[in-house]
């Protein structure tokens, strides 16, 4: 398989460091959130960061796969949801889980074709295909629960 881009980002002091990106354009402080221990404030956590890598790469793999079909997503929102949950116990030490969701609106398509889209996308998205059979992603298209169909 041929790699058609690779970056690289070093942090230095984990979740209360620093995380730079080798070309410069990523140099972003982090926090671990109140929620998690830490002193929160105004940076990001790799969640965010995770999140907002995910959303953007399903939104492409919905816009992808619609000008396939010759279907307008221009108007597509993608919103990720990423956080932790607690997984039992280890050792006295507390597991977490990330756990992932997914909310797609396609405001131009009819529901029965933003379903299908949503699910193409899942399919074929770089993120989904990377966490599929580790994490469940529940999605809802257009406020409907894929699951519940």
């Amino acid at each position: 398989m041929k790699t058609l881009y690779t970056t690289k980002v070093t942090t230095r002091g984990g979740r209360d460091g620093m995380a730079t990106s080798d070309d410069g354009y990523l140099n972003i402080a982090l926090t671990t959130p109140k929620e998690m221990g830490g002193k929160g404030g105004e940076k990001t956590n790799p969640e965010q960061l995770f999140a907002a890598g995910y959303s953007a790469c399903f939104e492409n793999a919905l816009r992808h796969m619609g000008r396939d079909k010759g279907w307008d997503t221009s108007d597509a929102v993608v919103t990720a949801s990423v956080g932790f949950s607690t997984n039992g116990k280890s050792n006295a030490l507390v597991v977490l889980a990330l756990v992932v969701s997914l909310d797609v609106t396609l405001p131009s398509l009819v529901q029965s074709d933003a379903i299908w889209l949503t699910n193409e996308a899942h399919r074929v998205c770089p993120y989904s295909c990377a966490i599929r059979g580790n994490i469940d992603v529940p999605i809802t298209v257009n406020g409907v629960d894929l699951q519940a169909i």
